[in-house]
């Protein structure tokens, strides 16, 4: 008789919140969007609470997310957790990259590299050329946890296969260059974190904002270098952005959804205004986030990313006006 062939994991995606500030309309639709396509293909859901930035992110943030989130109509089925309660599975990934010659000791500051490579990247990023890595044998492998370190990262293109574009590849050397993976503050860089979590939590389909598809390439560079070679699905969809084209942000206090809320403002309100704005419904009324599970399928989501590749969606003040009507 044959063998039977080995089961596909279940399906598993995750809510990733990073808790330095009120998630704003944009958080909102993308995890209005995660949560209605998970809901819907029958996936589980994973609540993890990016909190690797001591500086900002705080245990009373994190609590009013899940409230906001809770708020809005949105749950799931395991969680919450928070990257910062162990920082375990992080070091022996460290150590699993030092083993392998991938890791390089370096406390260059942004300025510093930008002083020595030259003009930094567009959109302000600052790439780490391989002509700075150290010389230094001494200066290669995992140093310690006190110790800032980047990966090497190989040079060439990365294929990146996303459900809702069409096939992509990246050159992480050329735009990024070494990652920071260590920081000298004792806490692992956010693209080691994220690809260590989603590895170790059994995450198969990854969805957030296309602000993130380069991190895709790298990220896949780093699970290979950790010994898995199969990404997860990747789900990317457009940002929202303000009546000027700047993408929203944290900062914009007034349109978080804590502020809304104490406003007066209805979660329905919100989840209606989002659905309208993104084409999958014709009018403008309250609606329950659990209208969007019927509406969003890969189809739609398709539509909508090479709809606002070329319109991106925008919140004009009659929007937001709207909402406090």
């Amino acid at each position: 008789m044959p063998e039977p062939s080995n089961p596909s994991p279940p399906r598993r995606t995750r809510l990733a919140p990073s808790p330095t500030g009120d998630l704003h309309l944009g958080n909102a639709r993308t995890f209005l969007f995660t949560w209605a396509l998970a809901r819907r293909e029958g996936w589980s859901i994973l609540l993890r609470h990016e909190d690797l930035d001591a500086a900002r992110a705080s245990a009373e943030t994190c609590d009013a997310i899940e409230s906001s989130l809770a708020w809005l109509g949105l749950d799931w089925d395991e969680g919450p957790i928070r990257q910062s309660d162990d920082r375990t599975p992080y070091l022996d990934a460290m150590r699993t990259l030092g083993e392998a010659g991938r890791l390089f000791r370096s406390e260059l500051s942004r300025r510093e590299i930008r002083e020595a490579a030259g003009a930094p990247h567009a959109g302000g990023e600052v790439r780490f050329p391989p002509e700075l890595r150290p010389s230094d044998p001494a200066d290669w492998g995992f140093a310690g946890p006190d110790v800032g370190h980047r990966f090497a990262m190989e040079r060439g293109r990365e294929p990146v296969r996303d459900e809702l574009h069409d096939d992509l590849d990246f050159d992480p050397s050329a735009e990024a260059g070494d990652l920071v993976v260590w920081t000298r503050h004792g806490t692992p860089g956010y693209q080691l974190a994220v690809v260590v979590d989603d590895l170790r939590q059994g995450i198969t389909d990854v969805v957030r904002g296309d602000d993130l598809l380069p991190s895709a390439a790298r990220q896949q560079r780093l699970a290979r270098a950790l010994g898995v070679a199969t990404p997860p699905r990747w789900w990317h969809l457009p940002i929202v952005h303000d009546a000027a084209g700047r993408r929203l942000a944290k900062r914009d206090g007034d349109d978080g959804l804590l502020a809304l809320r104490e406003a007066g403002v209805s979660a329905e309100r919100i989840v209606g205004l989002l659905l309208q704005l993104s084409g999958l419904v014709a009018d403008r009324r309250p609606r329950p986030a659990a209208e969007a599970i019927g509406l969003l399928d890969r189809h739609a989501l398709r539509t909508l990313v090479h709809r606002e590749r070329d319109t991106p969606c925008r919140l004009a003040p009659e929007d937001l006006a709207w909402l406090r009507s």
